[in-house]
């Protein structure tokens, strides 16, 4: 099993910054990529940002110039640095991870999700 917690959500006024961060731990071979998506009300869930192992990175149209999504491998932890966030921005926000793990016939694909995080900006 691969658990991913998530930190970092709260209230923020339009303009200001706030920082996610997700954690990923248990048994796993590998962790290929890590992201954000959001979902807010009456919305069907989106991607916000992607990274992949090497670091290649993909973004929503929304949200480039504004949001960063950074990689520690060492830490299996992703991070989600929101500038700019505007009142559009408010959704829960769930990290998302894919990778391998080792099963009874080998190795095989997971994707394990986090509990997900309020985000609020106010206007």
């Amino acid at each position: 099993q691969v658990q991913l917690v998530e930190s970092g959500g709260g209230l923020v006024q339009a303009g200001g910054s706030l920082r996610l961060s997700c954690a990923a731990s248990g048994s796993f071979l590998s962790i290929d990529a890590m992201g954000w998506y959001r979902q807010a009300p009456g919305k069907q869930r989106e991607l916000v940002a992607r990274i992949m192992g090497g670091g290649t990175t993909d973004y929503a149209d929304s949200v480039k110039g504004r949001f960063t999504i950074s990689r520690d491998n060492a830490k299996n932890t992703v991070y989600l640095q929101m500038n700019s966030l505007k009142p559009e921005d408010t959704a829960v926000y769930s990290c998302n991870a894919d990778g391998r793990v080792l099963g009874a016939w080998g190795a095989r694909t997971f994707s394990s999700w986090g509990q997900g995080t309020q985000v609020t900006v106010s206007s």
